[in-house]
């Protein structure tokens, strides 16, 4: 094969520089932090055998842009695709390639600086990474992904090819692609069984199909955007998903990183997400709040991040979960990770309501009552409300679900109320969630009303909760507006909106499963957000986090997300591939189920609410 670039005679040396770097800069923490300087290719080969590349246009070059912006440019030396290899360190090496394909709109390879960071860290992590310049730009009387196509599946077979080589196996590889390379690498990712070229060679009896795919701010997915930037937003009945992603027996698991505010609209993701929610492939779903087709932050930003800075690491803990780096360790207990109070510095109790001014009172419930959680060290004058869940028949503000992120919020310097509200459900025939709606709207008042006198801010006020108490979370964060009971005293004449929701696998939020788990899984189009559910002008930004093997299912955030998205509420959404209702009680080091409570905090630092 000819081989452009690097001479051949140099690889061994680079090889062991690159491995020596790497090694130097290992990372021992869950977050992947900074490797300077870069990882460098060693190798760079042509994928297609000389005259035999299949569709050739006079007009096309395969470059990238900063090749092709370099002085002495010359077309003609840059007609054919070509891959360039980076090794990881021989002591870290894992069973693993990734392939990169950058985007460009079909115009040109642009995103070499952009894929550079994710670059070093999938070598860091240990996987041998080919990176993919491709033909552009669109191709004249055929598909715009027509080409790129062909050069990509053509990639994963030359990959392939090499696989024995270059020290993996030849099942174990995965890509990614920004924006129309996430396009490309989707269609490999869900339509492999459809050959995009006629063979050529031998290696073209090798299959296309990958391991997993990661797609970041993908583009062209829909049918409201298939050439350019989606015309509606990708809001609307008839708007689907563009007819060549197949969805076919090969589709493989898949994780999609994107902006809530995209032009190439982040529907794209979640239309993905539901077909593969409806043919049960393991998935995971990161959005990010107020970012635009760049969303891509800044991956050194450490504890002052918002989710958008980390989305690597979200990419690192869904390679981790799935076991895709063969080192997926035990489970750990939630609570042997936060077992004391020893960063509350007082803690108080109270009932939510005056003696016999209780509204809508229940012979079999339980009597409400909050505690107030006040860190040793304030560093924010934002008070966040948490409650658990329990299906309405039950709540404890000790158990895993409340006490364990109670303490890591009191460890960053936040107060926290608990809420214990009235359960088991009402008698009489009132709605499941009627009297701790009540109990909330109250426990939202009290709060406001002592705030000052506490040195925190009356506006600056969250509510927190897991399955029906994340239901309830929804219930306070989009219906403040209408009111659950008669006022009983003064406080009553407060406002009781707050400034932001953390919804933890919030169930019976889609019609599908307005009292147990969703029948149709919420993917289907007749399942809509529940009736109770407001969205009045009062509604705030919300933080979602849910299990994507959830029997109540992730599409309870993802449509709550998706009708916020339409009012112009911008939030962030994660889903956690494999992982079902309580993920959070035991998880494995490393995923997103054991560092879940770092999304409250990013939303929180994006979105200044933990100031």
């Amino acid at each position: 094969m000819n081989k452009p670039g690097i001479a051949s005679s140099v690889r061994s040396a680079m090889i062991a520089a690159v491995a020596l770097l790497c090694a130097s800069n290992r990372s021992h923490g869950e977050s992947f932090g900074s490797l300077t300087p870069s990882a460098v290719p060693y190798e760079r080969e042509f994928i297609w055998p000389e005259g035999k590349m299949p569709d050739i246009q006079p007009h096309q070059i395969a470059a990238k842009i900063e090749e092709k912006n370099s002085p002495d440019f010359d077309a003609g030396k840059y007609r054919r695709p070509y891959i360039e290899w980076y090794a990881p360190s021989p002591s870290n090496k894992i069973d693993l390639c990734v392939l990169f394909v950058s985007g460009g709109g079909f115009y040109t390879c642009c995103d070499a600086k952009r894929m550079q960071p994710a670059i070093d860290r999938f070598v860091r992590m240990g996987a041998t990474v080919a990176s993919l310049t491709y033909r552009t730009p669109r191709p004249k009387g055929a598909p715009v992904h027509l080409s790129g196509w062909q050069d990509a599946q053509r990639a994963v077979r030359f990959i392939r090819s090499q696989a024995a080589k270059r020290g993996f196996s030849p099942d174990r590889i995965g890509a990614t692609g920004i924006s129309a390379g996430a396009k490309l690498v989707s269609l490999l990712a869900t339509s492999s069984l459809t050959p995009a070229y006629a063979p050529v060679d031998e290696t073209d009896n090798l299959p296309c199909n990958l391991m997993f795919a990661v797609l970041q701010a993908p583009a062209y997915i829909l049918t409201d955007g298939a050439e350019d930037e989606n015309s509606r937003a990708g809001v609307g009945s008839d708007i689907k998903i563009v007819p060549e992603l197949r969805f076919d027996a090969k589709t493989c698991p898949m994780c999609m990183v994107q902006g809530g505010l995209d032009s190439y609209s982040p529907n794209g993701s979640t239309q993905i997400y539901r077909q593969l929610r409806r043919m049960n492939i393991p998935a995971e779903l990161h959005l990010f709040a107020d970012r635009t087709h760049g969303f891509h932050g800044d991956l050194n930003k450490g504890e002052d991040g918002a989710a958008y800075d980390h989305w690597f690491d979200r990419v690192a803990e869904f390679v981790r979960q799935m076991n895709f780096d063969g080192r997926l360790g035990k489970e750990v207990e939630i609570m042997s990770r936060f077992p004391d109070d020893n960063a509350r510095a007082s803690y108080s109790k109270e009932l939510v309501w005056p003696e016999g001014k209780m509204p809508s009172p229940q012979t079999n419930q339980c009597i409400p009552y909050i505690e107030w959680h006040i860190p040793a060290k304030l560093a924010a004058r934002a008070i966040q409300i948490i409650y658990s869940g329990g299906g309405y028949v039950r709540n404890n503000p000790d158990s895993y679900e409340a006490a364990a992120v109670r303490r890591f919020l009191n460890e960053k310097g936040m107060a926290v109320v608990t809420l214990k509200h009235r359960a088991p459900r009402p008698l009489g025939g009132l709605p499941k969630h009627v009297t701790a709606w009540q109990d909330l709207q109250r426990t939202v008042r009290i709060v406001r009303s002592q705030a000052k006198s506490r040195g925190l801010d009356p506006d600056r006020i969250g509510v927190m909760g897991s399955s029906a108490g994340g239901h309830l979370t929804l219930m306070g964060a989009l219906s403040s507006r209408q009111r659950s009971y008669l006022p009983v005293d003064k406080i009553d004449r407060l406002p009781c909106n707050v400034q932001w929701a953390v919804a933890i696998y919030p169930a019976y939020a889609l019609t599908d499963g307005l009292e147990n788990v969703n029948a149709n899984g919420g993917n289907e189009d007749d399942s809509r957000t529940s009736p109770e559910f407001a969205f009045d002008l009062d509604s705030c930004p919300v933080l979602f986090i849910h299990g994507d093997a959830d029997k109540w299912a992730a599409m309870n955030s993802v449509k709550c997300w998706e009708q916020l998205r339409r009012m112009g509420i911008q939030c962030d959404l994660h889903t956690l591939a494999k992982r079902g209702h309580c993920f959070q009680k035991n998880a494995s080091p490393g995923t997103g189920s054991y560092t879940w409570m770092g999304r409250i905090w990013e939303f929180m630092n994006h979105k200044g609410f933990n100031r």
